[in-house]
């Protein structure tokens, strides 16, 4: 069983007993559960069900477990023969969350 869930502007598919990244939230803590209600589609061994736009009383249940960084990505900007050089690195910050249930 899976399912197509909205969280923070993101559509993900999850399964049970499945870590995926989702963009950081600073405001939970390692171990807080989660809960989502927009489920766009819920598929089952013997059928799928889409929503519209939401499937009716479906839940995906969720616990944070780790808040970590994405790769380094390198920015450099260069003007040829000019001598401007601008070296910039990013790290992307995720947490990530370990889907406990899907309730239908």
């Amino acid at each position: 069983m899976y399912a197509i869930v909205d969280f923070k502007g993101t559509q993900f598919r999850v399964e049970k007993d499945r870590t995926i990244k989702v963009p950081y939230m600073s405001e939970l803590e390692v171990g807080a559960a989660i809960e989502m209600e927009n489920v766009l589609l819920l598929h089952t061994e013997d059928n799928t069900v889409i929503g519209t736009p939401t499937v009716k009383n479906a839940k995906v249940l969720a616990e944070v477990t780790s808040h970590l960084k994405d790769k380094k990505v390198i920015v450099f900007k260069k003007k040829r023969r000019k001598g401007y050089e601008k070296k910039q690195g990013h790290r992307q910050n995720y947490t990530e969350i370990k889907i406990t249930d899907i309730i239908k």
